[in-house]
């Protein structure tokens, strides 16, 4: 992550991509993406047009006489878009901001500092040959911003569980898959089924395929769970000499964890390549 966020930083005013951003930091774009997100809790896209954004308004702030070539400078290729964009971000338009010549109550993306509060002591991995699974349950598309409203989703869920016909044990499952290179994924609260033929219209499906995983113990409350992703994703995975490969990734809540509470723990299987 540090690799990454120095060079979006040194090539701010260029036009990236993805795969160079990966490139740099020597892991798949995928892993990228999504490591990315779960250490800062932006998208890396989000990320650098805030950044962007943020050094465009510094210079006008300080009177850049030239707007088209501050938009020029942001990556936005007339001043219309820079316009809309600056707009949309800030709440006032670049000539406003020129004009008052204060930063003052601007919410700025400042250069990221990574977070290494990771866990220490993190329970060893033990590797799974995981089976075909068929899930049902609600899905929902969100980016690394929106996933707060994952615990809502699982309330929602909880409620209409009972609907579900040919559920397979009591075992729920949060699902992450179908990433993009923009941050944002489908998210399915769900169970194991037989299968889909009888499932309601709106209910999301999703089949797994086998797939060797590593697994992880999170035994705490589910409100930290996120700090023991980063830690798989941005400390054991990078050391381990696994790759993640490109399957779902998921959460395994068995009997002893108690939706109403957060408390019981749960797994966390990260698919890596055999």
């Amino acid at each position: 992550m540090s690799k990454a966020i120095w060079f979006i930083e040194t090539q701010l005013a260029e036009d990236i991509s993805l795969d160079e951003i990966a490139a740099v930091a020597g892991v798949s774009r995928f892993q990228m993406s999504r490591a990315f997100s779960l250490a800062t809790g932006w998208s890396l896209a989000r990320y650098r047009r805030g950044r962007r954004l943020a050094e465009a308004a510094r210079c006008l702030a300080e009177g850049a006489p030239d707007i088209l070539a501050v938009a020029l400078d942001a990556g936005y290729g007339s001043h219309e878009a820079f316009t809309r964009a600056f707009r949309e971000h800030f709440g006032l338009t670049p000539e406003q901001l020129r004009a008052r010549r204060s930063l003052n109550t601007l919410e700025l993306v400042e250069p990221l500092k990574m977070d290494e509060d990771f866990i220490e002591g993190l329970e060893p991995a033990r590797f799974e040959d995981g089976r075909a699974l068929l899930v049902a349950g609600l899905g929902a598309r969100y980016d690394w911003e929106s996933s707060k409203g994952i615990p809502a989703q699982w309330q929602r869920f909880n409620a209409c569980a009972s609907q579900l016909p040919s559920q397979i044990g009591q075992v729920a499952y949060g699902v992450s898959c179908n990433s993009d290179g923009a941050g944002n994924f489908d998210y399915i609260c769900g169970v194991e089924v037989a299968d889909f033929d009888e499932l309601p219209a709106d209910f999301a499906r999703l089949r797994i395929a086998p797939q060797r995983y590593a697994v992880f113990a999170h035994r705490d409350h589910i409100s930290t769970i996120r700090r023991t992703v980063n830690t798989i994703w941005n400390k054991w995975l990078p050391g381990s000499g696994y790759e993640m490969a490109d399957a779902p990734d998921f959460e395994r809540y068995d009997k002893d964890f108690d939706p109403e509470t957060g408390d019981g723990g749960l797994e966390i299987w990260i698919p890596i390549k055999a």
